[in-house]
C-alpha cells in the first residue's frame, strides 16, 4: 500500500504532463493554420480546336487525315477556329501550317478555291514563272518558298560587246523549288533545279528574256529587307579595277601626294647656288 502511494503522484504528473502536451500541440497547430480558409470550385471547361497533324505547305488541299483536335481552355482559343475536322476537308492553304498549329480561317483560300497549287497564293496582278538553276544559283539549297531575292544577270553588253553583269529585279518573292529531269546532249538523264517566282507581267517580260540569252544568279535578301537597290553593273574592266586598284585615284589625291614629295626634301646652298634634293 505504501508503495502504491510512492507511484500515484508520479503517475499524476505523467497524466498532466501528457494533457498539457496535447494541448499545446493543438494551440500551435491552430496558430499556424489560416483562420479564413475558403475552398473556391472553379469549372474548368475546354473547347476542341482542329490543329494540323504535321507540318502542311500552302497550297495543300486538306484532308481529314491531315487534323486532329486538341483541348484548349476558354481564354487561349485562337480568332475563327475550327471545332470539327469534317467542315474544313478540300480546303485550300494559303499559309504554312507548323505541328499542332490551330487551323484558322486565315490560313484558308475562300471555300470556291478547290483546287491547290501555286496559283492560290498569287498576289491579284502577278505571274507565276519558273527559271532554271543550279546548286550555286540556289545557294546550295539555301532559297527556300517563301525567301525574297535580288536577280542579277551576266550578259553581252549590245552597245560595248562586252560581258556585263547587272542587278535587274529586287525583293522577288520565291514560290516553289524542286528538281526535273533533262537529257543532256549524250541522252544521260541529269537533275535541273527550277524556281518559281512571282513576278508581275512586264517582269516576266524581262526575265525570260534574260534567262534565254545570259546567265541568272540569286542573291538572297533579309526577309525583313525591302529596300530597293539600284545599281549601274559592272563589266571585266570595271571589276578588275576595283579588285586590283582599290578606289580610282582622283586629281586632288595626286595634287596631296606632289605636295607632300615636296615637303620630303632640303636646300643644299653651295655659294650663290641652291640645290634642291629630294630626301
Amino acid at each position: 500500500m505504501n508503495k502504491l502511494k510512492i507511484f500515484i503522484p508520479i503517475i499524476l504528473a505523467l497524466g498532466v504532463a501528457f494533457g498539457g502536451s496535447v494541448m499545446l500541440y493543438q494551440w500551435i497547430e491552430q496558430q499556424i493554420r489560416p483562420q479564413n480558409t475558403i475552398s473556391v470550385a472553379k469549372d474548368i471547361t475546354a473547347t476542341p480546336v482542329v490543329v494540323s497533324i504535321a507540318e502542311l505547305q500552302w497550297g495543300t488541299k486538306i484532308t481529314k487525315e491531315m487534323l486532329k483536335t486538341v483541348p484548349f481552355l476558354q481564354e487561349s482559343l485562337p480568332t475563327k477556329y475550327y471545332s470539327k475536322p469534317e467542315n474544313l476537308v478540300n480546303r485550300v492553304l494559303v499559309t504554312h501550317l507548323d505541328p499542332n498549329e490551330p487551323v484558322t480561317e486565315s490560313h484558308l483560300a475562300p471555300e470556291d478555291v478547290k483546287i491547290g497549287g501555286v496559283s492560290v497564293v498569287l498576289a491579284t496582278g502577278k505571274r507565276a514563272v519558273s527559271v532554271k538553276g543550279n546548286k550555286v544559283m540556289g545557294l546550295s539549297g539555301f532559297i527556300r518558298p517563301g525567301n525574297r531575292v535580288d536577280i542579277l544577270v551576266t550578259m553581252e553588253d549590245p552597245k560595248t560587246k562586252k560581258n556585263k553583269t547587272k542587278l535587274v529585279m529586287n525583293n522577288v518573292p520565291v514560290l516553289a523549288t524542286g528538281t526535273q529531269i533533262e537529257h543532256t546532249t549524250d541522252g544521260k538523264p541529269a537533275p535541273v533545279d527550277v524556281y518559281t517566282l512571282e513576278v508581275t507581267p512586264e517582269e516576266a517580260e524581262k526575265l525570260a528574256l534574260v534567262a534565254t540569252l545570259g546567265n541568272l544568279q540569286f542573291a538572297l535578301r533579309n526577309i525583313k529587307d525591302t529596300e530597293k537597290v539600284y545599281t549601274s553593273g559592272t563589266n571585266i574592266s570595271d571589276a578588275l579595277l576595283s579588285f586590283y586598284r582599290g578606289k580610282k585615284t582622283t586629281k586632288t589625291n595626286r595634287t596631296t601626294r606632289q605636295k607632300i614629295r615636296i615637303k620630303e626634301s632640303i636646300e643644299v646652298i653651295n655659294g650663290a647656288t641652291m640645290v634642291l634634293k629630294k630626301l
